[in-house]
């Protein structure tokens, strides 16, 4: 199961398990699927989050920071402000764990850097955020700065799918756009000349989703669970498309199927009380 293939879409399932294997990085301010909703967040700027990071540094780490910061405005040679970004990367994942400004430092000396390595890392870093995040200002803040970072990169590998995919999903996933058809358009090029491609089915199967193209969302997102047995994410996607569609039988079967691979009891937890609840209805 690779990290890129994040999901988050209703179902409490597929959210609890969502901070079960990544955590959470800071508290949400809307309900899940808030993206897909959300008609045009507002912008929000790196120096506001990172305002608000700065409010829970102690006197001692404030000090850190400045002179860190300090010293990437005198850097008059690339290498050093590349040095001294991932310096205050690592501060702020390290020490102060916040990782926001953890992800912008990153990505600075990525872009200095310049290598596809480099700018894939941090564009997964954002991309694998969004999915973790709930505040659609937050979200759409990191889909810019990871669709710039996916496009530097693909300037290096123009043709790496990977790559492709992944600019498709910052339009599908963070509302940069009023479409979300422009990404899926994307990974669909993909799909289309590559169909064994499980990146590029799972992703359109999300799209399946929060278009509300449930039919669609089943068949791209059964290839995937055919193709791959063990992914959990899949096998709870599948289950919350089949729900979605009032399809009881098929929903039950892959949140059963879902449990065999959770070894967390409050996941399990949850399943079992989703299946209840369609019982009951």
């Amino acid at each position: 199961m690779k990290k890129q293939q994040l999901i988050l879409v209703g179902s409490g399932v597929v959210v609890l398990c969502l901070i079960y294997f990544f955590g959470k990085t800071i508290p949400p301010k809307k309900n899940p699927g808030a993206v897909a909703a959300a008609t045009s967040p507002k912008e929000i700027s790196f120096t506001t989050i990172l305002e608000a990071s700065k409010k829970q540094l102690t006197p001692a780490q404030q000090a850190q920071v400045a002179q860190l910061e300090t010293a990437v405005v005198r850097g008059d040679v690339k290498e050093q402000q590349e040095k001294v970004y991932k310096q205050l990367a690592g501060f702020w994942k390290d020490s102060a764990h916040l990782l926001l400004p953890y992800g912008y430092y990153t990505a600075e000396a990525a872009k200095l850097e310049n290598s596809q390595k480099s700018l894939t890392f941090a564009a997964q870093f954002f991309l694998e955020g969004i999915r973790r995040q709930d505040n659609p200002e937050l979200q759409r803040w990191m889909g810019i700065e990871a669709k710039e970072l996916f496009e530097k990169a693909l300037q290096i590998a123009p043709d790496n799918d990977s790559l492709k995919i992944g600019l498709g999903s910052c339009y599908l996933l963070a509302g940069i756009s009023d479409s979300p058809m422009e990404g899926i358009l994307k990974i669909r090029e993909v799909a289309e000349r590559d169909p064994e491609n499980m990146y590029a089915q799972f992703m359109l199967g999300l799209g399946g989703i929060i278009s509300g193209q449930f039919d669609k969302a089943v068949d791209r997102l059964l290839k995937v669970v055919q193709h791959q047995p063990e992914n959990v994410e899949a096998m709870l996607m599948l289950a919350e498309a089949y729900e979605r569609q009032n399809d009881k039988a098929g929903a039950v079967k892959w949140y059963n199927e879902a449990k065999k691979h959770i070894h967390n009891a409050d996941i399990v937890h949850e399943i079992d009380e989703r299946i209840k609840l369609l019982g009951n209805k």
